[in-house]
């Protein structure tokens, strides 16, 4: 599988853990609600073994935090996971945006 490929499926995973964390930031006053969340490694193997679906993590337990209205997203966790996401998608970003750099340069120095 080539590295572009590869890349591909990263961002596609990246974005979808994006719409899920979102998600739990809208619902952070939602009664009973329960934070959501997917297992990144486990769901880019499944993409580059061709499986397009996604394993979506139920939290049923609220990390010690109790909420009276039994909702277990904690607001603070989902903006440190929404950035450290967005680093990651960034970075994925970066580093398909070098290999069509090298590739275009590569292209036009041989045709010198």
């Amino acid at each position: 599988m080539d590295i572009i490929d590869i890349v591909e499926k990263a961002l596609n995973v990246r974005s979808f853990y994006h719409k899920i964390i979102a998600g739990n930031i809208a619902n952070v006053e939602t009664p009973h609600f329960k934070e959501k969340d997917i297992d990144f490694n486990r769901e880019l193997e499944k993409q580059l073994s061709g499986t397009n679906t996604f394993n979506i993590i139920e939290k049923t337990e609220d990390d010690g935090i109790n909420s009276a209205d039994g909702n277990t997203v904690n607001i603070e966790a989902q903006m440190v996971k929404l950035n450290e996401n967005s680093m990651m998608y960034s970075a994925l970003v970066q580093m398909i945006t070098k290999r069509f750099s090298m590739m275009r340069y590569m292209i036009n120095e041989g045709r010198r």
